[in-house]
Parts: C-alpha cells; structure tokens; sequence
C-alpha cells in the first residue's frame, strides 16, 4: 500500500477528515519570543524556547487526542476530546482551560486568552495561536 492509500484510509476513520496522528518535527517559527512575551511566560522561559525546536507526538482515536511535546528540557502531555474543556499546562507549569472544536479539517482550541489553529497543509502541520495582537505560526513535518 503507497503512503497515500495509507494516509487516504486513515482519514477516513478520523474526526471530520483530520490527520493528525504521528510524530511531528517543528522545522519553522515565527514570533515565538513576541508570544510568549504576550500571555506572561517567564523570560528564563522565553530564553530557554527560542533555542528549541520541540517534538510533537500526536494520537488521535476520533474526537479524543493526546498531545504530547518534547523538548530536551521537558515533556508535557495533553489530553483532550473535541467539544470537551480540558485543562492544560503551559511550558511555565501554569494551568489554563481550553476547549477543542473541529472546524474544516482543522483542529481550534481557544480560551479567553489565546486561539489556536492547527491544520495540515500539504505535508505540513501548521499551528497559528493567535494572542492579543500578536500571532505565532509553528511549522511541523512528520519524521
């Protein structure tokens, strides 16, 4: 079976069409440092992430994910349902609720501080969370 076929039937079994199953290889940001400046992360935090670029294992089973990033210096785990609120834990250790939807194959969290919108394009993965006036976009390929 050819990665397409591959990748053709396991969309068919997932949420609205959305594949996000896999391990995801960060390779581009853009206004990290500006964003976490914006929703208050430490600057030892700050200093510390602009050098990284962390790995993303993502699980999908229908509308439930685990999302899981690692980075040399941490690992966080988050677990969610669409539809559902979840709480998460932010790089700082501060938790924070979220709620996921699906929207047009891409996968929305937002709460009243943040909005983030996970889609793949191509054979990217790319994030655009939207902060205050500021709008990080991270840029994953599947290793």
């Amino acid at each position: 079976m050819t990665t397409r076929t591959t990748n053709i039937l396991r969309q068919a079994t997932q949420a609205g069409g959305m594949d996000f199953n896999g391990t995801w290889k960060v390779y581009s940001e853009e206004n990290l440092e500006e964003f976490l400046k914006e929703v208050g992360a430490p600057q030892m935090i700050v200093k510390m992430r602009k050098d990284v670029k962390p790995v993303m294992v993502i699980e999908q089973n229908g509308k439930d994910f685990t999302c899981t990033m690692k980075t040399p210096v941490s690992t966080k785990v988050h677990s969610f349902s669409i539809g559902k609120e979840s709480e998460m834990t932010a790089l700082d250790g501060r938790k924070f609720k979220c709620t996921a939807r699906e929207e047009d194959g891409k996968l929305i969290m937002e709460n009243d501080k943040f909005t983030s919108v996970r889609e793949i394009q191509g054979d990217d993965m790319v994030e655009t969370i939207t902060a205050g006036s500021v709008t990080f976009i991270s840029r994953s390929k599947r290793a």
